[in-house]
């Protein structure tokens, strides 16, 4: 029986080095691209280990680059990887990996704030949002430009169970910015409480794994990098459309360092705003000194089910933008003055 096991267990034959291969195929780190590669064996191990057992998963890695979490990942006895890969100069490199892993690896030259998960699957995967999470996986490490933009339109694609969501409470594992990293896990009342942590904590359980000094990278970036965990929840904390939760959250982020009274009154025009404002955090039981990052998940939830509830009343609510009112208020404001000199001239 034991025999069997390690005959059916995978393991990617002799290859060269990441070192070997960033020079066989003349690779080199583009900083506006705001890659860095990560070649120690053992903390590639660990990002690939916090994902959680990945035997017979299907694994999506973003940006696998020259590959260094790609071999651990194969390592781990997925069932199938699909690498989805921006930069065609790591394709050759990755080439070479998907020979030595014959029927496992899948590689598309794309960009994965516009490649379609949601059929990137088999379909015998999919689970029901109650059950447990399919055995599908992301991971990834991101660069620093797009990992805030992406894991938003995924925390969207949670909400409205779509993308790679399609499949169940899929899984993800990421890098990022030691300050996002924070940003994402943070909790009510820490300094680093921000709209990063209501977005993605009212719709998944996000976890802290460890964070990586930045001087395990090549090259070195100015930060450290923090490795953090996503589950789906099978219920969301606050049960909105994700715009509308979008729109409060920024809005009383908006004045991170005031009290969070000034954040809800831009929800409204200028005429009705310190009334509506008022009447707002009256209903959601609110504090109006409260700080924002004072303001827990249950307190968002109230806002949010109370603006909800305004904006079914007021159906042109919803669609105000205070920049907007800011912006209009400022042209006329200065069409004023032109006029106001062309009758002086005159």
């Amino acid at each position: 029986m034991a025999a069997s096991r390690r005959v059916a267990a995978f393991r990617l034959p002799p290859l060269p080095t990441i070192g070997e291969i960033i020079k066989l195929f003349k690779l080199r780190a583009l900083k506006q691209l705001s890659q860095n590669f990560l070649l120690d064996l053992r903390l590639t191990d660990k990002i690939v280990r916090s994902a959680g057992s990945l035997k017979d998963a299907h694994v999506c890695e973003v940006g696998p680059g020259p590959g260094s979490i790609t071999r651990p990942i194969l390592n781990a006895g997925v069932a199938e990887l699909l690498l989805v890969e921006k930069d065609p100069r790591f394709i050759p490199g990755l080439q070479m990996l998907s020979e030595a892993a014959p029927g496992k690896v899948r590689i598309v030259h794309g960009d994965i704030l516009t490649y379609k998960l949601e059929k990137a699957f088999p379909e015998h995967l999919k689970k029901e949002w109650e059950d447990d999470p399919p055995n599908i996986h992301i991971i990834g490490n991101l660069p620093f430009s797009v990992s805030t933009p992406l894991i938003i339109k995924w925390l969207e694609n949670v909400s409205d169970r779509n993308g790679p969501f399609s499949y169940g409470r899929t899984q993800m594992t990421l890098t990022f910015q030691k300050e996002v990293g924070e940003r994402l896990t943070a909790c009510t009342g820490s300094k680093q409480r921000s709209r990063l942590s209501i977005m993605s904590q009212y719709l998944c359980t996000v976890h802290k794994c460890f964070t990586i000094p930045g001087q395990a990278f090549v090259p070195k970036p100015e930060v450290d990098v923090t490795i953090v965990h996503f589950t789906p929840l099978v219920q969301p904390k606050i049960q909105q459309p994700f715009k509308l939760v979008e729109k409060v959250v920024q809005s009383v982020f908006q004045f991170r360092g005031k009290h969070c009274h000034q954040g809800i009154r831009i929800l409204f025009p200028e005429a009705e705003r310190l009334e509506k404002a008022e009447q707002m955090l009256m209903l959601a039981d609110v504090d109006p000194t409260l700080r924002p990052t004072q303001l827990s998940i249950f307190h968002f939830k109230n806002l949010c089910d109370v603006y909800r509830r305004m904006c079914d009343e007021d159906p042109n609510l919803f669609a105000y933008n205070y920049r907007e009112e800011l912006r209009a208020k400022k042209s006329r404001k200065n069409s004023n003055l032109e006029r106001t000199e062309d009758d002086r001239l005159l």
